[in-house]
């Protein structure tokens, strides 16, 4: 059983290096906003989690809350990763024709028009 341990050793220290170096390479070569928007988009996936664990846990008793609340999140994370590829400078080639000042008006247009139809939603 020796051989098997130090194997298993070996993949997990080489993994915990791989995602260190990844992490690593993440955070010194993506730009500030980039992260940021990254960092949004993982406080969105994980309200949603919890939102939705409420529902199926606790109570789903406003269900058209819940179902405007969970829709906004799924559509404000659609948005935010659209305007992630937009603003991304190794996208520029796709979006030659779309400025970052458009995308991000785009994004904010897209979001008031999300947020009144979920409000519209709620009754």
């Amino acid at each position: 059983m020796g051989p098997k341990s130090k194997q298993a050793s070996t993949n997990t220290s080489m993994i915990s290096s791989a995602m260190k170096q990844l992490t690593r390479s993440y955070i010194e070569e993506t730009p500030s906003s980039l992260l940021l928007i990254d960092s949004v988009l993982v406080f969105l996936i994980g309200s949603a989690v919890i939102q939705l664990a409420y529902c199926v846990l606790v109570t789903s008793f406003p269900f058209n809350a819940f179902l405007g609340a969970f829709s906004v999140h799924v559509g404000q994370f659609v948005l935010l990763a659209s305007l992630r590829s937009q603003v991304n400078p190794l996208n520029s080639s796709q979006f030659e024709f779309v400025s970052p000042e458009r995308a991000f008006a785009d994004f904010v247009f897209g979001s008031l028009v999300l947020h009144f139809f979920a409000f519209n939603f709620l009754g």
